[in-house]
Order: structure tokens, then C-alpha cells, then sequence
């Protein structure tokens, strides 16, 4: 009479191989016989046996799995990033486990840890909170010790270490050179409007006020704002702040969305009197009136360049550097500005 359920150990029982064999024959490895492959999959079939991920990488020293980290899994960057990267990997053969660590520096060593413990063949890190606020290298040196066990991605920020591979948005430049743009076309009272003292975030930040200094104006410090990540509360703040504002450079599109809430509640035309840019190019951006222009990121290219210098990584095509990957960002103008 059968097992109720068979494992691994049983076909390689059956078969009078090691485990290991068991193994190659399900990832179709060319070091087994044909005579041995046969073998093995006439038992597989037989006993209608169904591997999993994790008996599929024994003895192989992979488990065609990688680990995921975001933060918060409901802001659109992440969720966007999270389903990119899920694509990219299946189409590479790869399952994927997602983690959400939130912001606390324990939370995200001890999310870490957790998916070590996995065995997963690599760490891909979604968001710039995980390259620290560039104070101190302790705020990222568990990424440090991840990267001693096996290859550590992480998208949109940069963590100096040996076996940790960055890819970067030149957030500077692409902040700076929309706000020059704005302050050309006659804008003497732009704010800049962020929820976040993140690598990207500082960035985009020294790009809005390299273009208001560039421009003789010297305050930067009244021209920004910082506030939670949500519509309702940028419009409120704006609106309580009673600031006159002619144009909001926001760090995220959710950020750009609440100053249209702040403009029609102000009863300000835009972009006539108000012109706001978002970031990241988000659908969101399509779901409000105007609709908002926005720095695209690249969120897709990205991902999906971050997957394939994984492969090349876990399979030692070549010699891959892990030097910092910069991405360019484009501005994509729609109703909420006239830049163009």
C-alpha cells in the first residue's frame, strides 16, 4: 500500500540512487545517465510524486528560489517593482519569496535572517530605505553579512560591499533638471515635498536644491516640506501651512496627488497657477484630473535588468562587476505642468 504522501527520500529509496541524483533528474541536469534518468522518472511518474522547490535543490546547491524585501507592500513603487521582479524570475525558472520588513532597522535584519534560513539562492532588496540614510555603514551592515552567504540585489539604492550589487536612479539629475525647467518658465515659489530621509529621497532632494540655488534663490529650507505618505495628509498640511506655492516637486506620485487635493480645495488652477510633478510614473497618475506628469523611473527596465545580472551571478557567466548600476530617468509631461 502507498504512502499517503511520497518525498524525496522515498523515490531515491525506490530507485537505489542518492538523493542528490533524485535531484539532477528533476532540474534535467546532463550529469545523469539515461539509463539512471529513466529510472527515476518512470518511479516519479508511478507514484505520482510531486517535487518541491526545496527537495528540488538538494544536492545541487540551489534552490531556483530568491528572496524578496520591500518595506510596505501597499505603496505603488514596491507593488509595481514586487510583480516585475515575480515575472522576471519565473520566466527564469525562479520562485520567489516576499518578505515586508517595514522601516525599523531590527525588522529588516531579522526579515533578512528569516529568509536565509530559506535557503534562498539570492536577496533582491526593493527601495532605497535599505541603503540607509548614509550616515553611518552599520545602518546596512547586516546587508553586509547577507552578501557573505550568498548575492545580495538591491534596486534603487547603493550599499558598498563585496557580493552586494546595486542599481541606482539618477534621482539628483532627474529632480534637478524638471525644477530648472520650472524655474525658466517664470516659477519663483516651488516646494519640494517628501516623506522620506532615504537614500533616493536625499538624493532627489540635493537635485531640487542644486537648481533653486543655481538660480540665486538661497532658503531651501522653506521650500521643503516633509509629510506622511498619504493624499489627504499633504493636502491637509499644505493647506494648513498657508504657503504660496506656485509649483510641488513631489518624491512620489501618492505626494503629487495630494497637492491636486491641496489645489482644488485652495480653489488653484493647475497648472495655470500650480504646476506639480510626481515620481515614479505610476498608473496612479492616470487616475486623477489633470492627469499628472511624472519622472518615470524605469520600475520595469530595472527589475528585469537586476533578474538577469542575478543569472549571471548564480551562474558564473563571466565576470560580472558589482560596481553600482545607474538608470536614467525621463520626465513624462501630462496636465499638471507646461515644461515643454
Amino acid at each position: 500500500m502507498k504512502k499517503d504522501t511520497i518525498n524525496i527520500y522515498d523515490i531515491a529509496e525506490m530507485a537505489g540512487v542518492s538523493i542528490a541524483t533524485v535531484s539532477r533528474v528533476m532540474n534535467g541536469s546532463e550529469k545523469v545517465s539515461e539509463k539512471t534518468r529513466r529510472k527515476v522518472m518512470e518511479i516519479i511518474e508511478r507514484e505520482g510524486f510531486t517535487p518541491n522547490v526545496f527537495a528540488q535543490g538538494l544536492g545541487l546547491n540551489t534552490m531556483h528560489t530568491v528572496g524578496i524585501l520591500v518595506p510596505d507592500i501597499a505603496d505603488l513603487y514596491m507593488s509595481a517593482a514586487v510583480a516585475w521582479l515575480e515575472e522576471s524570475l519565473s520566466e527564469k525558472g525562479y520562485e520567489c519569496i516576499l518578505s515586508c520588513s517595514g522601516f525599523a532597522p531590527e525588522e529588516k535584519q531579522k526579515h533578512t535572517e528569516m529568509l536565509l534560513t530559506k535557503h534562498v539562492d539570492a536577496l533582491i532588496y526593493v527601495g532605497s530605505t535599505y541603503a540607509g540614510s548614509g550616515r553611518s555603514e552599520d545602518e546596512t551592515e547586516y546587508i553586509r553579512k547577507a552578501a557573505k552567504q550568498i548575492p545580495v540585489f538591491i534596486i534603487n539604492g547603493y550599499v558598498k560591499g563585496d557580493n552586494v550589487y546595486s542599481s541606482v536612479n539618477e534621482d539628483e539629475e532627474a529632480v534637478y533638471e524638471v525644477t530648472l525647467k520650472l524655474l525658466e518658465k517664470g516659477r519663483r515659489k516651488p516646494v519640494f515635498i517628501t516623506d522620506s530621509g532615504s537614500y533616493s529621497a536625499l538624493q532627489k532632494k540635493r537635485g531640487f536644491e542644486r537648481a533653486v540655488k543655481s538660480r540665486g534663490m538661497d532658503r531651501t529650507e522653506e521650500m521643503e516640506i516633509h509629510v506622511a505618505n498619504s493624499i489627504y495628509a499633504v493636502r491637509d498640511t499644505l493647506l494648513a501651512a498657508g504657503k504660496e506655492i506656485d509649483a510641488v516637486i513631489a518624491t512620489n506620485d501618492t505626494i503629487a496627488v495630494g497637492a491636486v487635493k491641496y489645489a482644488k480645495a485652495a480653489g488653484k488652477r493647475v497648472p495655470e497657477e500650480l504646476e506639480i510633478v510626481g515620481y515614479n510614473n505610476s498608473d496612479i497618475v492616470m487616475a486623477v484630473e489633470p492627469e499628472l506628469s511624472s519622472i518615470d523611473n524605469k520600475t520595469e527596465q530595472v527589475c528585469r535588468d537586476t533578474v538577469e545580472r542575478m543569472i549571471k551571478v548564480l551562474e558564473n557567466s563571466g565576470n560580472i562587476d558589482n560596481s553600482k548600476v545607474s538608470v536614467s530617468c525621463r520626465f513624462v509631461e501630462r496636465n499638471t505642468t507646461h515644461i515643454n
